[in-house]
């Protein structure tokens, strides 16, 4: 026989070698005795094994875990929102650069307007009706009756009244509205 063979039946205890099994220790029938570490609770918590089981263990908790708890018990229900949004230098930076542009550009239409720059134009809220005589062009009218106004800006108010595409549209006898600046 090998001796492979003979520590297998050594183990087994194998009659038929005429050797009895070998006796084996018992185990400790008490359970082993564990350190108890402050703050730990023997409360078993729910695990869950592989297989879906709960297992049982013994989790220390850390002093950090009570406080978080603690406070998160203490707060009140308004507390418990999302924190605000916090701006970030870059944030500001924007915000002031952005606010400064408005402002500015505020500035510069207003100065603009008061300086007649942006000025709406002259308002013709009036109309009189004028007679074309011959040789007469629509330049020379609106210098007639506006000779304080481009007379360009007149002559398009014109068109624009009378339905004129053009100052080939312009006869003799003919009657115009012509538009009054104040």
């Amino acid at each position: 026989m090998s001796t492979a063979e003979l520590a297998a039946d050594a183990l087994t205890g194998d009659v038929l070698a005429g050797r009895p099994a070998p006796e084996v220790a018992p185990a400790p029938q008490g359970v082993p005795r564990r350190r108890r570490i402050p703050g730990s609770s023997t409360e078993p918590l729910p695990v869950r094994g592989c297989a879906g089981e709960v297992l049982g263990r013994h989790v220390a908790e850390p002093a950090a875990l009570r406080q978080v708890a603690r406070r998160q018990q203490l707060r009140q229900p308004h507390e418990l929102e999302a924190p605000s949004l916090r701006l970030t230098r870059r944030g500001r930076m924007l915000v002031s650069f952005v606010s400064a542009l408005v402002f500015g550009s505020a500035i510069a239409v207003l100065g603009l307007r008061i300086a007649g720059v942006l000025d709406p134009g002259p308002d013709f809220s009036s109309t009189v009706p004028v007679q074309v005589a011959p040789g007469q062009s629509l330049w020379s009218i609106a210098q007639e009756t506006n000779p304080e106004q481009d007379p360009a800006l007149v002559i398009e108010k014109i068109a624009e009244l009378n339905k004129l595409s053009g100052p080939a549209d312009l006869t003799p006898g003919q009657t115009l509205q012509i538009p009054i600046a104040r």
